[in-house]
């Protein structure tokens, strides 16, 4: 909020208040507060294992429940902000434009392709792709065979303002593909590990870095 003009009237509802899985909930608050604008966050993202565990919940929340957003702003002309993430794409080469080809390497990737389809249909709308963990890294190592172009949550806030007016998609991350580099901004003693895939864990991408040359023309103008 502190990054929006003062003039902007935020609402933050939490999912008692707010529950994306009863349409009732939905238009009761949409009525009431009446906004020009709907910032959907809420999914099930980790542990990635839940999504294999309780595909029931993976596909309720992040699926169904987006579409039920979709269905309900549709109805009132409430723009939908939907944010996705990076992992949409296959995962195997990197640099991905928002018109690559998109292929899910697990299943919360698909939870979330299968958000993003919905939110699609209604014009009305603007994914954000992105990629984006904790401030500081969370972790005590970083992995060196692995590519992603992160930004920290606090960084991603920074950017919504000049974004929110746009439709349509939209990939956000920061200019290295370094896991390692981006992790020791915030966190100088994290070791340095490898990634071997283990066959009885969720698939993760090796280079999901996406290509940001559409965000930095928006930010310049």
């Amino acid at each position: 909020k502190k990054f929006f003009s003062k003039k902007k009237n935020f609402i933050f509802l939490d999912k008692k208040k707010f529950n994306i899985l009863s349409t009732s909930s939905i238009q009761k608050n949409l009525i009431k507060y009446k906004p020009k604008m709907v910032i959907h966050l809420a999914a099930l993202s980790r542990p990635m294992k839940l999504h294999y565990k309780n595909i029931q919940k993976s596909v309720s929340i992040n699926i169904v429940g987006t579409s039920n957003l979709v269905i309900e702003c549709s109805k009132l002309n409430i723009k939908l902000v939907h944010f996705s993430t990076q992992y949409v794409y296959p995962g195997l080469k990197g640099n991905y434009s928002e018109d690559s080809a998109l292929l899910p390497m697990n299943n919360y990737a698909w939870s979330k392709l299968g958000a993003e389809c919905a939110v699609q249909i209604y014009k009305n709308s603007l994914i954000l792709r992105v990629a984006m963990v904790e401030n500081p890294w969370t972790y005590n190592y970083a992995y060196k065979n692995v590519k992603s172009n992160y930004l920290y949550h606090d960084e991603v806030a920074k950017l919504l303002p000049k974004l929110l007016s746009k439709k349509g998609i939209i990939n956000i991350g920061g200019t290295t593909s370094s896991i390692i580099k981006f992790a020791k901004r915030t966190k100088k003693n994290v070791k340095t590990g490898t990634f071997f895939q283990k066959s009885y864990e969720p698939k993760i991408p090796i280079n999901s870095s996406m290509n940001i040359s559409k965000l930095k023309k928006i930010l310049k103008s």
